[in-house]
């Protein structure tokens, strides 16, 4: 096997979130009654962080997560720690396709900057010691651009877009040299914000600037965030549509996005959302440079229970190669089995016979 074979991400891989144990549910509950302590609780969650690792390189699994099992949210958990946003509860939660989630946000009430003593990086810690090497450890964060989002931006302590791009930025590059020095070479950055510059109605935008001004501010947040990457830390970004409860939040090809973002972005990996119809075809691939950027093609749902069609699954590897080098071509779930604490409408067994099933058909198609 080729050198660039055992580098992230892998030929088969996953997302990142997974369901949360019906153990770490009950010890959130006591947690609020006042029945357990906060430490007991953290201790909970990594006797289960630990079982699903384990999980995970028994199913055969190149690259391993926390399953995300110490957030409420894919996103917020991360944000309301950094230095200048806090989180609350909103009046209204997001609107996805038939369901609003439950309310829950950030909002922007400083100067915003990294805190040095984030709890995330002291949990990758944890959870880095816990693989121990038997594969490769995978730390998720949300995408900076999750910071553009439409209300979070305090006007009155930012009124120039660009001033608050640039601390955005710094806070940004200060979290990759963070975990890099915990030990992580394998970040993904989590990005609904991007997904959503596809879409003819931009869903989560409260600026005067142009859908073409949005896109190129987005690349410049993103690129200047990567301008300090060590060279054997490994950047991917997960485009999403939503994900809460099996329901997503909007429609929209990766055309409008691709000739700015995916020709130009510096990541060595772009998982992409290709499970239906709402995620458009391929040609948009064809903007990544050849010889560049992994594509992870997320043709498996993560949504459903059932496990799709193989010979649908290798047409539409076949399909992507019009487009994408195979070298260059990966699998995995279009997003995370629980991007919040409710997870998606499937079982846990369901969840495990999904990513060995991927496992095989990737060692299938694509070694």
């Amino acid at each position: 096997m080729s050198k660039s074979n055992q580098l992230p991400p892998f030929r088969a891989d996953h997302v990142g979130s997974l369901l949360r144990p019906e153990r770490i549910h009950h010890a959130r509950r006591d947690f609020q009654n006042g029945e357990i302590t906060a430490d007991e609780l953290y201790n909970i969650e990594t006797e289960e962080i630990s079982r699903v690792i384990d999980k995970q390189i028994e199913i055969g699994l190149k690259a391993v997560t926390d399953g995300e099992f110490r957030r409420r949210f894919w996103h917020t958990d991360f944000l309301e720690l950094l230095d200048g946003v806090e989180g609350y509860v909103p009046d209204r939660g997001y609107q996805f396709v038939g369901i609003e989630t439950e309310k829950y946000n950030v909002r922007n009430v400083g100067k915003i900057k990294f805190n040095p003593n984030h709890p995330h990086v002291r949990d990758f810690k944890v959870f880095d010691s816990l693989v121990d090497g038997r594969a490769v450890a995978k730390q998720t964060i949300p995408s900076p651009n999750q910071l553009f989002n439409a209300g979070i931006r305090d006007k009155s302590i930012y009124p120039d877009i660009e001033e608050y791009a640039k601390d955005v930025i710094k806070t940004y590059q200060d979290a990759v040299l963070a975990f890099y020095d915990a030990g992580c070479r394998y970040l993904q950055f989590d990005d609904v914000y991007i997904a959503g510059l596809s879409a003819d109605d931009i869903p989560f935008n409260d600026t005067d600037y142009s859908h073409e001004e949005l896109i190129d501010l987005a690349l410049r947040v993103l690129n200047g965030v990567l301008s300090v990457k060590p060279k054997d830390l490994v950047i991917t970004t997960h485009l999403c549509r939503g994900n809460y409860r099996s329901k997503y939040a909007f429609e929209a090809s990766y055309e409008r996005i691709s000739h700015q973002l995916f020709a130009n972005l510096k990541y060595d990996g772009f998982f992409l959302e290709y499970d239906d119809d709402r995620s458009g075809d391929f040609k948009p691939l064809e903007k990544i440079p050849n010889g560049g950027p992994r594509v992870v093609l997320g043709l498996f749902t993560s949504k459903f229970p059932e496990l799709e069609d193989e010979a649908l699954i290798k047409a539409r590897i076949d399909e992507a190669t019009q487009y994408v080098d195979r070298s260059q071509l990966c699998i995995s779930p279009q997003c995370g089995f629980a991007s919040t604490h409710h997870g998606n409408e499937l079982t846990e067994e369901a969840q495990w016979d999904k990513l060995s099933y991927l496992i095989e058909l990737g060692e299938k198609y694509l070694t």
